[in-house]
């Protein structure tokens, strides 16, 4: 009887362990699940939120920018424009967001030559300036950027006012996010100097701060 008491304690330890083992795994199996609906559930929220830049289509409607002295740029669709004198630079550009989130438009660097290379990367984000107005393009709409120079002594003035004055290629990156202030991005856009005032826009790469870039 002992015997047999003993198997019996035995096999109803094992059951028990079993169980526990059993309800472990679909616990885990359960958190997993769990962990990765909320994954998905995040990405197609941030998807909802999500601009892309791009340049605008040359048929979309000119666009007059204004600046804060004042002046004004008309813009074209697909195009960009600029003026320079001896104590200015104007830049703007025709701009749509191809996202499903508006777009927040943050900072701007302007390098005064059409960069080429593939493994040519964006500026550091401090190095960026920052528009001293929120610029907000609505998903599946047109909008534009502007930027401007006002100081000659600051780095980077003479060579943008040349590149304008020269009419030369230029490259803007441009970084943005959406309207919660998250899913920070820089687009490229090239400048490639047509007729004799304007640029006609290409949009180049598309880089994520906050995340990993898919490439």
């Amino acid at each position: 009887m002992s015997v047999l008491a003993t198997d019996w304690v035995t096999i109803s330890a094992l059951a028990t362990a079993a169980g526990t083992m059993v309800l472990a795994l679909a616990t885990f199996a359960s958190v997993r699940s769990a962990n990765r609906a909320a994954r998905v559930a995040e990405r197609s929220l941030l998807a909802g939120l999500r601009p892309v830049l791009m340049p605008s289509r040359l048929d979309d409607a000119p666009q007059k920018v204004g600046f804060a002295d004042d002046k004004y740029l008309l813009v074209k669709g697909g195009y960009g424009t600029a003026e320079a004198t001896d104590d200015v630079v104007y830049l703007a550009m025709s701009i749509r967001n191809a996202g499903a989130g508006i777009a927040v438009l943050h900072g701007w660097y302007l390098h005064p030559e059409r960069l080429r290379g593939a493994n040519e990367g964006p500026p550091p984000i401090e190095d960026f300036q920052r528009l001293t107005r929120d610029i907000y393009v609505p998903a599946g709409d047109v909008g534009f950027w502007q930027g401007v120079f006002r100081d000659p002594a600051a780095p980077g003035f003479a060579e943008a006012a040349d590149a304008v004055q020269e009419h030369h290629a230029m490259t803007v990156d441009v970084l943005y996010g959406d309207h919660e202030g998250g899913q920070r991005t820089i687009t490229r856009f090239g400048f490639m100097p047509r007729g004799d005032e304007d640029w006609l826009l290409a949009g180049a790469r598309h880089w994520n701060v906050d995340r990993e870039d898919p490439r």
